[in-house]
């Protein structure tokens, strides 16, 4: 299934993402995770890329499992440290165990390893994969720019090659102000995309979750979120039911104003998606 047409039954998209374990070994409690998330019925999960080690074909493997269960894989590549054949090769095995979207990413630039040359940014690999027409393509967005560009506007300009590349549906990077991704979509539709758009939301479980998150993709903390973290920051279970509540919020919020899609980044945490997916059931 071509996941852009889930986007045109006038429905708000539910979306899980999950990672890989970073050795094989750990591979039997991903898989235990997705059995309960995808009970949940998900219009689709997402699977994000090793970062490059010997065992990042667990994407493939992860990806693989969630078609066996019912649900329609997405799976990450990223092309900051891959060639144009290990590109291939990774193409290959998708098309094999049958799995037909791709979220196409540049992906991190790694301390003391050499970013490839062969694509520089995420919309030459969705114009090189579109080029195949084997896979149907997702892109990446940032609500609050993404860090490493000049400006909102050179920001958006870039989003715009990559669905002109190929993209056909996009994922924003978490947030916690509903209005700075009202004010982003402002300028998307402005800039002329058109394409449909899922929001990114991540519950809140833990307070170094945050922080690391925060410093990796730079999405601002609203006077409201913050003091959620600094009540409850010594009491995990208290945090994460707040955290709980306040993605409830944002999703409810979304959602009453006509959003896409909702993208749940779960952690692999069947506990925090159900309790989210229960709670706006009947909104969706």
């Amino acid at each position: 299934m071509k996941l852009s047409t889930l986007y045109k039954e006038g429905k708000t998209v539910l979306s899980f993402e999950v990672f890989p374990p970073k050795k094989t070994s750990g591979v039997e409690t991903v898989y235990k995770a997705l059995d309960e998330l995808a009970s949940l019925k998900p219009a689709y999960i997402s699977v994000t890329y090793g970062a490059g080690g010997t065992e990042a074909n667990n994407t493939a493997l992860i990806a693989s499992k969630v078609k066996s269960l019912g649900v329609e894989p997405l799976a990450h590549l990223t092309c900051v440290n891959n060639d144009r054949q290990t590109v291939e090769k990774e193409l290959e095995i998708f098309k094999k165990k049958g799995i037909e979207n791709i979220l196409a990413l540049r992906g991190d630039i790694v301390p003391d390893i050499e970013p490839k040359k062969d694509f520089l940014h995420a919309s030459d690999l969705c114009e090189y994969i579109q080029q195949r027409g084997d896979f149907e393509l997702a892109g990446a967005c940032y609500p609050e720019m993404h860090l490493e560009a000049n400006s909102m506007v050179e920001d958006i300009r870039n989003l715009k090659t990559k669905v002109e590349k190929g993209a056909t549906h996009l994922i924003s990077q978490l947030f916690f102000d509903n209005s700075a991704f009202y004010s982003f979509m402002d300028m998307v539709r402005c800039a002329g995309i058109d394409v449909p758009v899922s929001a990114g939301i991540m519950p809140v479980t833990n307070k170094k979750q945050i922080e690391r998150m925060v410093s990796m993709c730079g999405a601002s903390l609203p006077s409201k979120f913050s003091k959620i973290m600094q009540r409850y920051e010594n009491n995990p279970d208290a945090l994460r039911d707040a955290g709980i509540a306040y993605a409830v919020e944002q999703i409810v919020d979304l959602m009453a104003n006509g959003v896409e899609g909702i993208h749940l980044y779960t952690m692999n945490n069947p506990y925090v998606a159900t309790k989210i997916t229960e709670a706006i059931g009947n909104l969706l």
